[in-house]
């Protein structure tokens, strides 16, 4: 297969953990025979500091042209800091998912035997904790009418019947291929947002008699989250629940930077990490390159490559049960690795396979 990737590595540790991704799918290929063929693009504080723009229109055509783009992370405390700031780098990333139509994104939660010490949680809550979080990704407060002056403020959560009902058909496929069973997270007891979701979702939900629907509020589920992770399965709820929920479920872990994500929609699919740009990090090589190199694996299993995929997880499990591990993760007393060499071990393991 021949696959065009655009490459956006941003702001912070992007393009270090952007090299250890890009490497792992030239291993995949080489041993499968496939092709990538890279185009890297400009996007968050970089792309401000070049261009005055975080989503440049070079960047979103470099998008259009490819099968997937393959992104890192966009952040910078110049702009954190400042409140009067009018561009900021994480605007690149809403016009990237407004544009390109990526309504969906898709977050899997899961543990890994061998850190499940590493999680804030007890090991007996968070065994065989396995749950995708789908979160509505181009709607809500995040894009809705805003305003601001000296004395007031407001962000409106706009959702249309059509937004709602395209989400929730991709949760109850997701469930189709797991568990079969959906949780819509709202707040209809007070939102009337949420009483069109809840609306939207009871009509379909007799469309899916063989999945297994349940209404919660998200207070409610934010606390199951933490006593009870393995009683989900698919979680699909509006965008700023969702931005919430899915970096609480990321904890479950132990580290943000195990985790990848997928965003799709109608044009040009985007797998990307769930952490951010850590900018304190950035050329220190001990950012963890995991969340980069499984969310290159997403990329090959949306094409069909579920064998190259597996041997990516493959290679990422025996890793980790190697103790070949970056700081924040390593066990006391554990070899020091780094960025790079935790991604070169990947790529040998694949090569070597």
């Amino acid at each position: 297969m021949h696959l065009k990737i655009a490459i956006l590595p941003g702001d912070g540790i992007g393009p270090e953990i952007m090299q250890q991704g890009t490497a792992v799918l030239d291993a995949v290929a080489s041993k499968f025979g496939h092709v990538m063929e890279y185009k890297q693009a400009t996007c968050g504080a970089e792309a401000i500091d070049l261009v005055g723009d975080p989503f440049p229109v070079d960047t979103y055509e470099t998008c259009l042209w490819a099968d997937a783009v393959l992104f890192a992370a966009v952040g910078d405390p110049k702009y954190d800091n400042n409140p009067t700031a009018l561009v900021r780098p994480e605007q690149g990333l809403l016009a990237m998912r407004k544009k390109l139509g990526l309504y969906a994104n898709i977050r899997p939660v899961q543990t890994f035997k061998c850190l499940l010490h590493m999680s804030p949680l007890k090991d007996n809550l968070i065994e065989n904790a396995d749950f995708v979080c789908i979160r509505e990704l181009t709607g809500g407060m995040y894009f809705g009418e805003k305003y601001q002056d000296n004395d007031k403020a407001y962000d409106t959560n706009y959702y249309t019947r059509p937004e709602i009902e395209r989400i929730m058909r991709v949760a109850y496929e997701y469930a189709r291929r797991r568990k079969r069973h959906v949780t819509l997270v709202d707040k209809a007891n007070v939102l009337a947002s949420s009483r069109l979701w809840r609306l939207v979702a009871k009509e379909l939900e007799t469309e899916y008699p063989d999945v297994v629907t349940d209404y919660m509020f998200v207070d409610n589920a934010s606390m199951r989250m933490l006593t009870e992770p393995t009683f989900f399965d698919v979680i699909v709820t509006e965008n700023t629940f969702g931005d919430i929920l899915t970096d609480e479920g990321s904890c479950i872990s132990g580290s943000m930077g195990l985790l990848p994500s997928a965003s799709t929609g109608e044009k040009t699919p985007v797998f990307e990490p769930v952490h951010g740009s850590w900018p304190q990090a950035a050329g220190k090589n001990i950012a963890n390159p995991v969340a980069q190199i499984l969310s290159a694996a997403m990329l090959l299993e949306h094409f069909g490559l579920s064998e190259e995929g597996a041997l990516v997880r493959k290679a990422v499990d025996a890793s980790l049960a190697a103790n070949v591990r970056t700081p924040e993760i390593q066990v006391e007393g554990g070899a020091h690795y780094g960025t790079k060499e935790v991604g070169q071990w990947i790529v040998d393991y694949i090569k070597r396979s």
